[in-house]
């Protein structure tokens, strides 16, 4: 779409946060062009906090934003919606410290976005176009079973790749790649769902963490199975983590063209790799979407979305 976008029309959702167990009400509200996503805390006199890297507080469990002493956490599963459904510009009031968790997944979000339409505005769409390779890593190089990285490359379109390898029957090693749109997130990755190991249940409650945790809003296994499934893909666990990429990314604040490769990367990477990348203005430039809808993918994304298992 050649000119930036808001959504049509206010919709709003409720249900309490993952993490801090509080009730929240969610409204989206359509935002003029060039806003950008903004969150409004409308319980503390609507304080702005723009979805952006410079604004991430703390990456543990959650991406979590922070302006000024006020906190916002969990908001990922949100941005990754808003992103690859070409979202702009997006007010997203709320009244708690955590966006509301749902059933653990985008769906809900997909949904919403679905109920409140899509308006073009009359702004051209600017992106940024990765022009050089940048890598973060994290680990000892000396034993690459513990090594977690993360890159971004060039590339004429949005496309993700992860890769996940958890020492679990259930899971194992999981790869998921695929040119990132409206179509194949809402498809492939919308419905994957948030998880989690029985055996990490107390150790988290103990700092504060999970407190709303249940069966309906998160997969939870246990030493060799899935304790209430069925599971919605096979492959659900790394569809979830490309979900959490893509929502992590969206911090760069504009639509990227660029193929990100995570390999057993978590939130910190994520946000390291967009801090990196915003710091060095000669790994990237500005176009616009004229330039952009001038560019021929690489891959169909239809051939591009079907999930790998991968081994190495």
């Amino acid at each position: 779409m050649p000119f930036q976008t808001t959504i049509e029309r206010p919709v709003e959702t409720e249900g309490i946060g993952l993490h801090t167990a509080v009730h929240c009400r969610l409204r989206l509200v359509p935002a003029p062009a060039d806003t950008g996503i903004v969150f409004r805390r409308v319980d503390l006199d609507n304080f702005e906090i723009e979805a952006h890297v410079h604004n991430v507080a703390r990456v543990s469990y959650a991406t979590s934003l922070m302006k000024k002493g006020v906190l916002l956490s969990t908001t990922e599963h949100l941005l990754a919606a808003l992103y690859s459904c070409g979202l702009d510009n997006v007010y997203v009031e709320l009244d708690a410290l955590e966006l509301p968790i749902l059933d653990g997944s985008s769906q809900p979000f997909v949904e919403m976005l679905a109920q409140a339409g899509v308006r073009k505005l009359r702004r051209r769409r600017r992106y940024l176009k990765v022009l050089r390779p940048l890598e973060v890593t994290d680990g000892d190089s000396g034993k690459p079973g513990q090594v977690r990285r993360i890159g971004i490359y060039p590339a004429d379109e949005f496309r993700v790749r992860c890769f996940v390898d958890y020492p679990h029957p259930c899971i194992g090693r999981q790869e998921v790649e695929l040119a990132v749109n409206r179509q194949t997130f809402s498809h492939l990755l919308a419905p994957a769902r948030t998880f989690g190991f029985l055996k990490d249940e107390a150790p988290l409650r103990a700092v504060g963490l999970i407190r709303g945790v249940s069966y309906e809003n998160a997969i939870v296994l246990n030493e060799d199975r899935v304790l209430n499934g069925p599971l919605r893909f096979a492959d659900e666990f790394g569809r979830h983590k490309t979900l959490d990429l893509i929502g992590d990314l969206a911090l760069v604040g504009r639509p990227v063209l660029g193929e990100v490769r995570a390999h057993k990367a978590g939130h910190a990477l994520h946000t390291q790799l967009v801090t990196r990348l915003l710091a060095d203005p000669t790994l990237w430039t500005e176009t616009s979407s004229d330039s952009a809808a001038a560019a021929r993918p690489t891959r169909s994304a239809a051939a591009a979305a079907v999930p790998l298992h991968a081994s190495e």
